[in-house]
Protein backbone atom coordinates (compact mmCIF):
# COMPACT_ATOMS: atom_id res chain seq x y z
CA UNK A 1 0.00 0.00 0.00
CA UNK A 2 3.08 2.19 0.50
CA UNK A 3 4.34 1.57 -2.93
CA UNK A 4 1.15 2.43 -4.49
CA UNK A 5 0.53 5.71 -2.56
CA UNK A 6 4.13 7.15 -2.89
CA UNK A 7 3.46 6.42 -6.72
CA UNK A 8 -0.13 8.08 -6.69
CA UNK A 9 1.39 11.21 -4.92
CA UNK A 10 3.94 11.35 -6.85
CA UNK A 11 1.70 10.92 -10.07
CA UNK A 12 -0.25 14.04 -8.67
CA UNK A 13 2.53 15.92 -7.90
CA UNK A 14 4.08 16.23 -11.32
CA UNK A 15 1.08 17.04 -13.24
CA UNK A 16 1.49 20.70 -15.15
CA UNK A 17 -1.36 23.32 -13.44
CA UNK A 18 -1.19 25.83 -16.02
CA UNK A 19 -4.86 26.71 -17.41
CA UNK A 20 -8.40 25.86 -15.95
CA UNK A 21 -8.25 22.10 -18.25
CA UNK A 22 -9.54 19.57 -15.73
CA UNK A 23 -9.48 16.89 -18.75
CA UNK A 24 -6.79 15.01 -16.75
CA UNK A 25 -9.62 14.41 -14.10
CA UNK A 26 -11.20 11.66 -16.22
CA UNK A 27 -11.57 8.74 -14.36
CA UNK A 28 -10.13 10.00 -11.22
CA UNK A 29 -12.45 12.39 -10.52
CA UNK A 30 -15.84 13.75 -10.96
CA UNK A 31 -17.98 17.35 -10.36
CA UNK A 32 -21.42 17.35 -10.83
CA UNK A 33 -22.45 20.50 -13.06
CA UNK A 34 -24.29 23.53 -11.68
CA UNK A 35 -27.76 22.86 -13.55
CA UNK A 36 -27.40 27.19 -14.91
CA UNK A 37 -25.18 25.99 -17.58
CA UNK A 38 -22.86 28.87 -17.42
CA UNK A 39 -20.99 28.68 -20.43
CA UNK A 40 -23.64 28.84 -22.67
CA UNK A 41 -25.20 31.61 -20.84
CA UNK A 42 -21.90 33.41 -21.51
CA UNK A 43 -22.05 32.40 -25.30
CA UNK A 44 -25.82 34.21 -25.72
CA UNK A 45 -24.49 37.27 -24.15
CA UNK A 46 -21.33 37.30 -26.18
CA UNK A 47 -23.37 36.79 -29.29
CA UNK A 48 -25.50 40.06 -28.58
CA UNK A 49 -23.39 42.85 -27.87
CA UNK A 50 -20.13 44.43 -29.25
CA UNK A 51 -17.61 44.95 -26.56
CA UNK A 52 -16.83 42.32 -24.13
CA UNK A 53 -14.22 41.65 -20.95
CA UNK A 54 -13.76 38.50 -19.02
CA UNK A 55 -11.78 39.01 -16.18
CA UNK A 56 -9.52 35.96 -14.35
CA UNK A 57 -9.82 33.90 -17.89
CA UNK A 58 -6.97 31.46 -16.83
CA UNK A 59 -6.14 29.70 -19.56
CA UNK A 60 -9.12 31.18 -21.93
CA UNK A 61 -10.80 27.69 -21.54
CA UNK A 62 -14.01 28.79 -20.90
CA UNK A 63 -14.19 31.90 -22.92
CA UNK A 64 -12.64 29.92 -26.07
CA UNK A 65 -16.39 27.97 -26.44
CA UNK A 66 -18.17 31.14 -27.28
CA UNK A 67 -19.60 30.59 -30.50
CA UNK A 68 -20.09 33.84 -32.18
CA UNK A 69 -17.78 36.59 -30.19
CA UNK A 70 -17.95 40.26 -30.43
CA UNK A 71 -16.27 42.92 -32.37
CA UNK A 72 -13.62 43.60 -28.82
CA UNK A 73 -13.00 40.82 -26.88
CA UNK A 74 -10.54 41.40 -24.18
CA UNK A 75 -9.49 39.07 -21.28
CA UNK A 76 -7.04 39.57 -18.62
CA UNK A 77 -5.36 37.27 -16.28
CA UNK A 78 -2.90 37.29 -13.45
CA UNK A 79 -0.93 34.25 -13.85
CA UNK A 80 2.40 34.24 -16.10
CA UNK A 81 2.19 30.67 -17.49
CA UNK A 82 -1.84 31.02 -17.76
CA UNK A 83 -1.38 34.17 -19.84
CA UNK A 84 0.64 32.16 -22.78
CA UNK A 85 -1.51 29.85 -22.55
CA UNK A 86 -5.22 31.88 -22.98
CA UNK A 87 -2.52 33.78 -25.90
CA UNK A 88 -2.76 30.68 -27.49
CA UNK A 89 -6.21 29.49 -27.12
CA UNK A 90 -8.19 32.81 -27.88
CA UNK A 91 -6.27 33.72 -31.15
CA UNK A 92 -8.71 32.28 -32.91
CA UNK A 93 -11.54 34.52 -31.42
CA UNK A 94 -9.45 37.37 -32.27
CA UNK A 95 -9.10 38.10 -28.26
CA UNK A 96 -6.80 40.37 -26.75
CA UNK A 97 -5.33 38.84 -23.58
CA UNK A 98 -3.98 41.23 -21.02
CA UNK A 99 -1.67 40.58 -18.22
CA UNK A 100 -2.91 42.52 -15.15
CA UNK A 101 -2.76 41.57 -11.34
CA UNK A 102 -6.24 40.43 -10.20
CA UNK A 103 -6.06 44.00 -8.07
CA UNK A 104 -6.48 46.76 -7.33
CA UNK A 105 -7.56 48.43 -11.04
CA UNK A 106 -8.59 47.38 -14.00
CA UNK A 107 -6.80 48.80 -17.04
CA UNK A 108 -9.18 50.31 -19.20
CA UNK A 109 -11.34 53.61 -19.49
CA UNK A 110 -14.98 53.96 -17.62
CA UNK A 111 -17.81 52.74 -19.75
CA UNK A 112 -16.32 50.41 -22.60
CA UNK A 113 -17.46 47.39 -22.29
CA UNK A 114 -21.28 45.57 -22.78
CA UNK A 115 -20.62 42.81 -21.04
CA UNK A 116 -18.21 41.41 -18.26
CA UNK A 117 -18.26 37.89 -17.59
CA UNK A 118 -15.95 36.11 -14.60
CA UNK A 119 -15.96 32.14 -14.11
CA UNK A 120 -14.70 31.66 -10.41
CA UNK A 121 -13.18 34.76 -9.66
CA UNK A 122 -10.38 35.07 -7.48
CA UNK A 123 -11.30 38.36 -6.54
CA UNK A 124 -14.36 40.37 -7.66
CA UNK A 125 -13.60 44.13 -7.93
CA UNK A 126 -17.01 45.56 -7.77
CA UNK A 127 -16.47 49.39 -8.15
CA UNK A 128 -14.08 48.42 -11.27
CA UNK A 129 -16.61 46.53 -13.18
CA UNK A 130 -19.13 48.97 -12.54
CA UNK A 131 -16.53 51.84 -13.48
CA UNK A 132 -16.22 49.54 -17.02
CA UNK A 133 -19.63 49.27 -17.98
CA UNK A 134 -21.34 51.11 -20.60
CA UNK A 135 -24.90 51.99 -19.12
CA UNK A 136 -27.28 49.41 -19.30
CA UNK A 137 -24.25 46.63 -19.57
CA UNK A 138 -24.28 43.15 -17.95
CA UNK A 139 -21.72 41.65 -15.64
CA UNK A 140 -22.31 37.82 -15.96
CA UNK A 141 -20.38 35.56 -13.42
CA UNK A 142 -20.42 32.52 -11.84
CA UNK A 143 -18.87 32.56 -7.94
CA UNK A 144 -17.40 29.88 -5.93
CA UNK A 145 -19.62 29.69 -3.04
CA UNK A 146 -18.97 29.93 0.68
CA UNK A 147 -17.44 26.54 2.02
CA UNK A 148 -17.30 25.14 -0.81
CA UNK A 149 -14.88 21.57 -0.74
CA UNK A 150 -14.68 22.29 3.15
CA UNK A 151 -14.71 18.86 3.54
CA UNK A 152 -11.61 18.38 2.15
CA UNK A 153 -10.19 21.36 3.71
CA UNK A 154 -11.29 20.49 6.97
CA UNK A 155 -9.81 16.90 6.55
CA UNK A 156 -6.36 18.24 5.27
CA UNK A 157 -6.50 21.31 7.92
CA UNK A 158 -8.74 20.66 10.74
CA UNK A 159 -12.15 23.10 10.91
CA UNK A 160 -11.47 25.82 9.37
CA UNK A 161 -13.85 29.70 9.84
CA UNK A 162 -16.19 29.43 6.44
CA UNK A 163 -15.54 32.79 4.62
CA UNK A 164 -19.17 34.45 4.68
CA UNK A 165 -17.59 36.84 1.73
CA UNK A 166 -18.76 34.49 -1.01
CA UNK A 167 -21.98 33.98 0.33
CA UNK A 168 -24.80 34.32 -1.76
CA UNK A 169 -26.22 37.78 0.60
CA UNK A 170 -22.62 39.17 0.21
CA UNK A 171 -22.49 38.99 -3.28
CA UNK A 172 -25.93 40.64 -3.47
CA UNK A 173 -25.14 43.43 -1.11
CA UNK A 174 -21.49 44.05 -2.77
CA UNK A 175 -23.23 44.35 -6.65
CA UNK A 176 -25.23 46.58 -5.00
CA UNK A 177 -23.13 48.85 -3.12
CA UNK A 178 -21.58 49.16 -6.96
CA UNK A 179 -24.47 50.40 -8.09
CA UNK A 180 -25.63 47.25 -9.84
CA UNK A 181 -28.42 45.96 -10.17
CA UNK A 182 -29.10 42.36 -9.74
CA UNK A 183 -31.54 40.64 -12.25
CA UNK A 184 -30.75 36.69 -11.43
CA UNK A 185 -28.89 35.14 -8.34
CA UNK A 186 -28.63 31.27 -7.77
CA UNK A 187 -26.69 29.02 -6.02
CA UNK A 188 -26.54 24.75 -5.40
CA UNK A 189 -24.37 22.12 -4.16
CA UNK A 190 -22.58 20.02 -6.72
CA UNK A 191 -21.44 16.28 -4.93
CA UNK A 192 -17.78 15.70 -5.68
CA UNK A 193 -15.62 12.37 -5.55
CA UNK A 194 -11.78 11.93 -5.71
CA UNK A 195 -11.10 8.42 -6.53
CA UNK A 196 -7.28 8.34 -5.82
CA UNK A 197 -4.96 10.39 -4.09
CA UNK A 198 -3.23 11.45 -6.74
CA UNK A 199 -6.23 13.30 -7.75
CA UNK A 200 -6.13 15.19 -4.57
CA UNK A 201 -2.56 16.42 -4.63
CA UNK A 202 -3.46 17.80 -8.42
CA UNK A 203 -6.47 19.39 -7.10
CA UNK A 204 -5.01 21.43 -3.84
CA UNK A 205 -2.02 22.49 -6.45
CA UNK A 206 -4.17 23.34 -8.86
CA UNK A 207 -7.09 25.19 -6.60
CA UNK A 208 -4.90 26.65 -4.27
CA UNK A 209 -7.19 28.59 -2.11
CA UNK A 210 -8.74 24.77 -0.69
CA UNK A 211 -5.45 24.48 1.30
CA UNK A 212 -3.39 27.59 0.40
CA UNK A 213 -0.28 25.94 2.74
CA UNK A 214 -0.28 22.28 0.78
CA UNK A 215 2.45 20.93 -0.14
CA UNK A 216 2.74 16.88 -0.16
CA UNK A 217 5.98 17.10 2.44
CA UNK A 218 4.05 19.38 4.72
CA UNK A 219 0.50 17.23 4.38
CA UNK A 220 2.17 13.75 3.72
CA UNK A 221 0.12 12.20 6.80
CA UNK A 222 -2.79 13.73 5.73
CA UNK A 223 -2.37 12.67 2.06
CA UNK A 224 -1.65 9.14 3.83
CA UNK A 225 -5.18 9.74 5.46
CA UNK A 226 -7.04 10.24 2.45
CA UNK A 227 -5.30 7.38 0.66
CA UNK A 228 -6.43 5.36 3.00
CA UNK A 229 -10.40 6.43 3.24
CA UNK A 230 -10.32 6.35 -0.31
CA UNK A 231 -8.85 2.54 -0.33
CA UNK A 232 -11.91 1.88 2.29
CA UNK A 233 -14.42 2.75 0.76
CA UNK A 234 -13.77 3.87 -3.09
CA UNK A 235 -13.47 7.54 -3.13
CA UNK A 236 -13.39 10.72 -0.86
CA UNK A 237 -16.77 12.96 -1.46
CA UNK A 238 -16.77 16.69 -1.00
CA UNK A 239 -19.06 19.47 -1.67
CA UNK A 240 -18.59 22.05 -4.57
CA UNK A 241 -20.85 25.38 -3.79
CA UNK A 242 -21.69 27.74 -6.73
CA UNK A 243 -23.46 31.24 -7.17
CA UNK A 244 -24.73 32.50 -10.51
CA UNK A 245 -25.07 36.11 -10.21
CA UNK A 246 -26.14 38.55 -13.19
CA UNK A 247 -26.45 42.43 -12.51
CA UNK A 248 -27.29 45.11 -14.69
CA UNK A 249 -25.78 48.97 -14.62
CA UNK A 250 -28.58 51.37 -14.53
CA UNK A 251 -29.21 53.65 -17.72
Amino acid sequence: MTDGFEALVAEGAAVPVAGWDFSWFDGRATEERPPWGYARLMGERMGNVDRALDIETGGGEVLASVPRPPKLLVATESWPPNVEVAHRRLASLGARVVAVADAPRLPFVGATFDLVVSRHPVVTLWDEIARVLRPCGTYLSQQIGAGTNRELTDFMMGPQPVNQRRSVQSLRTAAEAAGLEVVDLRSCALRVEFYDVAAVVYFLRKVHWTVPDFSVPKYDQRLRAVHDHIERVGAFVSTARRILLEARKPA
